[in-house]
């Protein structure tokens, strides 16, 4: 009787691993999945909007963003008034932000006033650049945002 419990123990821990490692590769998915669709759809609003493409007129960036835990690598680069999108590493960064999680990830992206002070005090992301990049992008995302609102 004991080694049936045992087995029923050690079979619900397995089942238990497994699952938390497919919840933790599913938010690892869709935080790099929103993080893309994010950054492609700002590249198509400095495509057909002129007064949004001012962002980046003369603005030469290469934003790395990263959750190593996860593995999460996507990046994006601008350059001559355009945005190129890129999953994985990029070379020589202008700025690199790693979040702490794909939780932190989203929790960054997502909110609607991202505190970037606070979210770096609370060690939810590291950043190896000048904050002022981070800024940047923050604005420009979040300009994107009230643009999706028709509140910009």
């Amino acid at each position: 009787m004991e080694d049936l419990i045992n087995k029923l123990l050690a079979r619900r821990l397995r089942r238990d691993r497994w699952l938390k490692k497919l919840l933790q590769t599913l938010q690892t998915e869709a935080a790099e999945g929103f993080l893309l669709i994010l950054l492609n759809v700002m590249r198509l609003a400095f495509l057909v909007d002129r007064n949004y493409r001012k962002n980046i007129k003369h603005f030469t960036a290469r934003y790395q963003f990263k959750c190593q835990e996860e593995g999460l690598a996507v990046a994006a680069v601008l350059e001559d008034g355009k945005m190129k999108v890129k999953e994985g590493c990029v070379a020589k960064p202008t700025i690199v932000i790693n979040f702490k999680s794909s939780k932190a990830l989203m929790g960054f992206l997502l909110s609607p006033k991202p505190d970037i002070l606070n979210s770096i005090l609370h060690q939810e992301i590291t950043l190896n650049g000048n904050l002022n990049y981070l800024y940047k992008f923050a604005y420009m995302s979040k300009r994107l945002q009230l643009m999706a609102l028709g509140q910009a």
